[in-house]
């Protein structure tokens, strides 16, 4: 067998993953099923938890490939040693686009622009609707712009793909000016599409209202999702070569780093759109926060305080903490669940003026991260972990001497 055969064999995923990747393709089957029986006896609260299950998975496949973008840009072993295990998440890019189309069936049972205007019986938000309709929500307008925003996700992701795999035979050319004239320009789009693509799937929930700063609370919390999701998977190859050999302290610390810096932002995005909404005291921009103060979704926000922002901050100043990852990961799964639990307390109050949860927005979420998570395992096993034919690979190779 060839030097190169040997190499690539060796730093492939271990077999741990192929038996996450069946196990993940049987919940999402099983799950589903389930599902599918709920869409056509309770289809209005299908269409919500399917909703709530889809920004969530799209956040941590977005959130993967602009970690990997900014980490084209920068540089570093803390972006190599988990960069085959981002770009296997951008790769589910594809599945995330067939999953939309569920929701491009549901838009009347979703959205208040889609439906007739007759069945509206808010005059005000009538009017207002019927205003929005004409000059921007529209059914084929959103339509024809979701197209837009998955052709750019899936460009990105098929270049940086595609470059990527050249770093796994010998004598590559090199590609680091490549990978940094795309991932400039790909975050710019990224933040660009990402913060439209708020307005139109979540936002327009409720169309009597708007925030600038909306789909940058969304954007911070998809790069979130993403670091966590890094660490999760790190956490689980690390306990096989050859992860075991390449995952040092100083990465670990820095993955830490970057949740920190993501938690403080997204924090700080949440306050500052209060703060403004707060101060302003617009009948028409304080009707978001009205819902989610009242009838039990207060308690939501608190915990959100808390639980999303003051615990991981207090926790995360720890340098022990962020340099072990046996620990690190539990927090990390830890913000997975509340990104869940701030995606509910943003979707949910539109359709329930009372803090309720239902079957959809728990079995939903388990059905397709099952499907995501088997394509994902896939990817994973697709490529080696590490593209060794990079020149800056060399810094991940070189034993740890801690």
């Amino acid at each position: 067998m060839s030097t190169f055969g040997v190499e690539n064999r060796a730093t492939m995923a271990p077999p741990v993953a192929r038996s996450i990747e069946t196990r993940s393709l049987l919940v999402g089957v099983v799950f589903s099923g389930i599902a599918i029986v709920g869409w056509f006896l309770r289809p209005d609260e299908f269409f919500r938890g399917y909703l709530l299950a889809f920004m969530a998975w799209l956040g941590v496949t977005l959130g993967s490939m602009a970690i990997l973008m900014v980490r084209h840009l920068t540089g570093g072993g803390w972006g190599m040693v988990i960069r085959r295990i981002l770009g296997a998440a951008m790769r589910c890019i594809p599945l995330m686009t067939v999953l939309f189309i569920p929701i491009l069936l549901g838009l009347p049972r979703l959205y208040p622009w889609a439906r007739d205007l007759s069945t509206i019986a808010d005059p005000h938000l009538r009017q207002h609707v019927e205003e929005l309709t004409k000059s921007y929500l529209s059914t084929h307008g959103v339509i024809l712009r979701a197209a837009i925003y998955f052709s750019i996700w899936n460009l990105l992701s098929f270049l940086l793909t595609r470059w990527s795999r050249e770093q796994d035979r010998p004598n590559p050319r090199d590609n680091s000016s490549r990978f940094r004239a795309v991932s400039g320009p790909g975050l710019i789009l990224y933040a660009f599409s990402l913060s439209f693509a708020a307005i139109d799937w979540v936002m327009s929930i409720d169309p009597s209202w708007i925030s600038t700063i909306y789909g940058l609370m969304l954007l911070i919390g998809e790069l979130l999702s993403g670091m966590c999701f890094a660490v999760v998977v790190e956490r689980i190859l690390v306990k096989y070569e050859p992860m075991s050999e390449w995952l040092k302290p100083d990465y670990v610390h820095d993955h830490g780093n970057w949740m920190l810096t993501f938690v403080m932002v997204w924090a700080y995005f949440c306050f500052s759109q209060l703060l403004i909404i707060w101060a302003g005291n617009l009948p028409d921009e304080i009707t978001w926060y009205f819902r989610r103060f009242h009838g039990g979704w207060s308690a939501v926000g608190i915990a959100l305080i808390f639980f999303h922002f003051v615990v991981p901050f207090l926790i995360l100043l720890s340098r022990p903490f962020k340099r072990d990852i046996r620990k690190l990961v539990w927090l990390a799964v830890w913000l997975l669940v509340m990104r869940w639990v701030d995606l509910v307390w943003i979707i949910e109050p539109n359709f329930s003026p009372t803090l309720t949860l239902n079957w959809a927005d728990i079995i939903l979420p388990i059905a397709m991260g099952g499907l995501w998570m088997w394509f994902y395992f896939h990817n994973l096993n697709q490529m080696p972990l590490l593209p060794m034919y990079d020149p800056e690979a060399r810094e991940v190779l070189v034993p740890a001497h801690e």
